[in-house]
């Protein structure tokens, strides 16, 4: 259920209605937006008398929802939620390139792609230090070498941050980056959903590759839980009877997230099409669909690469796909 507040209605009076709320065993999100305050009721509000509330002078409107995700429900939060990774602004109308290699593999790699990023445009910088892979036999990751050399390209370039989380044992090793991120694997591992929630660092989350939208936005939900509304949510394609492409790219899920959520929406045509020949167009797709942001997989050398390497663009691909991407966005 939430109640919309009138814009008259001063501080004391609303403090006064959530402590009724609470009395009633309800829990109350508090949304306060330019022209109006929304309260998000959440628990058993069967006992809830609507007309009372609506009748009720600093009230404008009283609606019962069923969609089980609340807290990243726009219903309860009208307005867009904006996500800061190191000052890096994402949502609302912030747009950001995320780019970086999909595992860190040595000092050389991480260091010449995290000054070529940035010089094409890039302002996050990404890298995988712990890797979940299909086969244990393909590389997993430098681990706590790999998040050292990470956050020396941090410390030489400027650029803010992001890896991978893939148990709730690596929290302390990550300590450094600035965002976590949870990968398609682990979209419904609810522990490391709730230790992340619980860490208060911003969080990238992947749908899952066969994962409905609403699945992804309950995973969120897990996340927001626990008192972290610093979440992202990333397409980056699911599984279906096309074998041509790793995954298929649902970019009706980009303006759909959008209407059911307040959370900013980004999208990894990387992973999402598996091919480097792809990821330009898919790119260019998503940023016209209203991504927040794109998320990019690049290496000095893909054709070496442990990982990734099929969806890696090379630095001078990159800057050419960042580039298209200011003109897209300057045309919108």
């Amino acid at each position: 259920m939430i109640a919309v507040i009138k814009n008259g209605a001063t501080e004391q009076q609303v403090e006064n209605l959530i402590h009724w709320f609470e009395k009633q065993n309800i829990k109350v999100n508090k949304s306060t937006g330019e022209f109006c305050t929304v309260l998000g009721l959440i628990g058993d509000t069967s006992g809830i008398d609507t007309d009372l509330l609506e009748g009720l002078d600093i009230v404008e409107s009283v609606k019962r929802i069923s969609d089980p995700f609340k807290k990243a429900n726009r219903k309860f939060h009208p307005e867009d939620t904006v996500v800061e990774i190191g000052g890096v602004k994402i949502g609302g109308g912030n747009f950001a390139v995320i780019a970086g290699p999909d595992s860190v593999e040595s000092e050389e790699q991480i260091l010449s792609t995290a000054i070529a990023v940035k010089e094409a445009g890039a302002q996050i910088l990404e890298g995988g230090c712990f890797m979940p892979r299909t086969s244990p036999y393909d590389f997993q990751g430098l681990g706590q070498e790999g998040v050292r050399l990470l956050l020396k390209a941090k410390e030489e370039t400027g650029l803010p941050v992001i890896s991978e989380i893939v148990s709730t044992e690596q929290l302390p090793l990550l300590e450094g980056v600035d965002a976590l991120q949870i990968s398609a694997r682990n979209m419904q591992n609810y522990e490391l959903l709730k230790l992340v929630g619980k860490s208060g660092k911003p969080v990238l989350l992947k749908r899952g590759a066969s994962a409905s939208i609403k699945e992804l936005l309950m995973s969120a939900e897990y996340i927001m839980a626990e008192g972290n509304e610093n979440v992202i949510l990333c397409e980056r394609g699911i599984r279906t009877f096309e074998t041509y492409t790793r995954y298929t790219f649902d970019i009706s899920a980009i303006p759909l997230i959008k209407e059911l959520s307040h959370l900013p929406v980004i999208a990894d045509p990387s992973h999402a099409t598996g091919r480097t020949s792809l990821v330009k167009s898919t790119a260019l797709a998503a940023v016209a669909a209203g991504a927040d942001a794109i998320e990019i997989e690049v290496h000095p050398d893909p054709s070496k690469a442990l990982a990734g390497g099929s969806q890696a663009m090379d630095h001078k691909q990159f800057a050419e796909l960042a580039a298209s991407v200011e003109r897209v966005r300057g045309i919108l």
